[in-house]
């Protein structure tokens, strides 16, 4: 059998000492219960160090994210209070290894939802608000080299995220066919739309509930939900400056790092 706390502990010395072999001495490419149970472990680990559960994000449901790291199903990660960076705030590159950027919807709950059946309407309902969202992703393992397995592990290859200023209710916002234009330095490097999120932001979040909710680790009150990337990821560059446009929510930013 695995042994899923040595695992666990070589993702977390990977963030200090540099990328790993992908897991495949201990994990099937496909094990989906031994990645979350990695993840469970280093989620514990990090929270007995202090660190705070701010809200959870959902990866892969691009279809062609999914076709680049040749997975066919969502995952989810842990967002952690030290993960959130102001709008226009500035991140270090000390702390990261390979990162990347991606455009998101992000969803701010009002209230718990424990229906193991969550629907779209189920989250709606539960959501106070809406806001645009950058996630910054990064990997453990080696030139991203990752199986579904991998990432899953690695904490959904989560990094950081920003929240933009403009917190907006979902009645009329068009989370389908709004659009989404991502910049690095005032040049477009990707562009997409509600629609590549797993066919809508909504039905990315409402996956997430029902899997946390068979997890028994429903979603609560305040937390906030990354529903995926609108569009294709990109790599970072000390000096970049990142910006996206999300059609209705407004835009949200972060430097990485200082002038190049």
């Amino acid at each position: 059998m695995s042994d899923h706390h040595a695992l666990a502990r070589r993702l977390r010395e990977a963030y200090l000492s540099g990328a790993v072999a992908p897991l495949r001495d201990g994990l099937a490419a496909d094990d989906a219960a031994g990645a979350y149970r990695v993840q469970a472990i280093n989620t514990q680990h990090w929270r007995e160090q202090g660190r705070r559960v701010v809200g959870r994000k959902v990866g892969l449901t691009s279809l062609a994210v999914q076709k680049q790291f040749g997975v066919d199903q969502p995952d989810f990660g842990v967002l952690f209070d030290d993960m959130w960076l102001p709008d226009g705030g500035t991140l270090d590159p000390a702390g990261l290894l390979q990162p990347r950027a991606e455009a998101e919807v992000a969803l701010v709950l009002a209230r718990d939802v424990t229906n193991p059946n969550a629907s779209e309407e189920d989250i709606a309902a539960a959501t106070q608000h809406a806001v645009a969202a950058l996630e910054i992703v990064d990997s453990r393992i080696a030139d991203w080299k990752i199986t579904f397995a991998d990432t899953v592990a690695d904490n959904g290859s989560s990094a950081a995220f920003v929240l933009g200023q403009q917190n907006l209710p979902l009645a009329g916002l068009d989370l389908y066919s709004c659009g989404m234009v991502l910049e690095v330095n005032g040049a477009v490097v990707s562009v997409g739309a509600g629609a590549a999120c797993l066919g809508h932001p909504l039905k990315a979040a409402a996956w997430l509930a029902r899997t946390l909710v068979a997890a028994g680790e429903p979603l609560r009150a305040g937390d906030i939900v990354l529903t995926g990337a609108l569009g294709p990821m990109i790599s970072l560059m000390p000096g970049d400056k990142v910006v996206a446009k999300i059609g209705g929510l407004g835009s949200v930013s972060f430097n990485y790092g200082g002038a190049a």
